[in-house]
């Protein structure tokens, strides 16, 4: 895993590249899902007006030994059987691709150029921590990313990717700040990779908005089996009763906060067997390393996530406003055990395509490819979401002006709170961490 305006950066305008003769057309899902008339499709990519398919891809890794979404290309392939089944849009069908990026570059590279091959408008609600190698295809060939994960800065900074939320940076400014109010020593436990090392700096920004130190910023093989180095050292630093606060008492609670992904569930394994040699630590983490199903696997009300604050960029999953993303799981993919509705990859996918929804429909009609697409979202449409996030629009005048992260417009996060083995709002609304990631710099 929105602040004071920004300072002015130039973010070039997406190329103008011929439009592939792709033709699309997506329906009006929110309503779709409340009235059960209506409902149009989009699928395929082929060729004139008189076909009635469009293509779109949603890929993500899956079956590795790192972090897997397989859940996000599996809502993707429900929504289009969803929306399919219901009629169609102008009598479009909706085709997804899917495809497996192994959490290696070389495969996510050949995403790409699938997608592209195939004629895919646009790729929408993916994951791939190696935006280096899949995001030249794409921009050669005109085609916009819309609601990346967030995971690294690469879909922050090209100018045909269309992020929903505020990445992990936001997610890590957000609980340091809230952190840096009431703890005392502070370890972060991060991944050592390209995109791990892009957590501890806004993270330390926020412990420095909330009148703390920085964190002791522990490295860890993201494809480790066990963490038992890294979870002696959070516990040693966390106990060691430095001065780190100037608004919490030198007595606080340290806090232990791992932000490994899938892997958080192995370093608390670590951690349970170590910090009955401490005294009480706070743990605390980010929605996508912790998830409801995290907390249940470790204990429930027992865990050791109980009263931990967790950041996330949408309301929890218990909200009403995920009920028609909820209908459309329900009714297409009741039975698969890859759609997780409190997983974040999977929320961030159903965001995406409520937005590629509605750049279709702002088309009104007309021919809908890679190019015109774009060329929607670059013109100022302005995105709803039903509450889920901010109104969204990618004009230069909407971007946050976060350094390394020129294409951000939604810095909003939420805090929940593990009570009695759930995750529960912690507060109401969103909290803006603009300012934060503002300030943030990079050495």
């Amino acid at each position: 895993m929105t602040g004071s305006r920004r300072t002015a950066l130039a973010v070039p305008s997406a190329p103008r590249r011929p439009a592939r003769p792709v033709l699309l057309g997506l329906g009006a899902v929110v309503a779709c899902a409340s009235i059960a008339v209506g409902c149009g499709v989009v699928s395929g990519v082929t060729g004139d007006a008189a076909d009635d398919t469009i293509t779109v891809m949603t890929w993500a890794p899956q079956n590795t030994d790192a972090t897997n979404k397989p859940g996000m290309p599996a809502l993707a392939e429900a929504y289009a059987r969803w929306v399919n089944k219901n009629g169609g849009i102008d009598g479009r069908k909706l085709k997804v691709l899917t495809c497996n990026d192994h959490n290696d570059t070389v495969a996510a590279a050949k995403c790409a150029r699938r997608a592209v091959d195939e004629g895919a408008v646009a790729v929408v609600g993916s994951y791939s921590q190696h935006g280096d190698a899949f995001l030249s295809p794409l921009e050669s060939a005109g085609v916009p990313y819309i609601g990346g994960y967030g995971v690294t800065s690469d879909e922050f900074q090209s100018p045909l990717s269309y992020p929903v939320n505020g990445g992990m940076p936001a997610l890590v400014a957000g609980l340091g700040e809230e952190l840096g109010k009431n703890c005392g020593p502070v370890s972060l436990i991060r991944p050592d990779t390209i995109a791990g090392d892009e957590l501890s700096a806004p993270f330390d920004q926020g412990l420095k908005d909330g009148g703390h130190a920085a964190s002791d910023d522990l490295r860890a093989d993201e494809n480790a089996t066990e963490y038992g180095t890294q979870s002696k050292q959070a516990l040693v630093y966390a106990t060691s009763g430095a001065s780190t606060s100037t608004s919490a008492s030198t007595s606080a609670e340290g806090c232990v906060v791992p932000a490994l992904d899938e892997q958080t569930d192995t370093f608390m394994d670590s951690f349970r067997r170590d910090r009955a040699d401490y005294p009480a630590v706070r743990t605390a983490s980010v929605l996508g390393s912790v998830e409801q199903s995290t907390v249940n696997a470790s204990g429930g009300a027992s865990s050791p996530y109980e009263g931990s604050y967790i950041t996330g960029w949408y309301p929890v999953a218990s909200d009403a406003r995920w009920d028609a993303m909820k209908k459309v799981i329900n009714e297409e993919a009741f039975d698969d055990d890859r759609i997780d509705t409190a997983d974040p990859g999977v929320q961030t996918t159903w965001i995406a395509y409520r937005v590629f929804q509605q750049v279709v429909e702002s088309l009104k009609g007309g021919d809908i490819t890679a190019s015109t697409v774009h060329r929607a979202l670059d013109d100022g449409l302005k995105v709803t979401t039903g509450g889920l996030t901010p109104t969204l629009s990618w004009r230069f005048e909407d971007l946050k002006g976060v350094a390394g992260y020129p294409r951000l417009v939604n810095a909003d996060v939420t805090f929940q709170v593990v009570k009695q083995g759930r995750l529960v709002a912690a507060r109401k609304g969103f909290v803006n961490v603009g300012k934060v990631l503002e300030a943030t710099t990079y050495g």
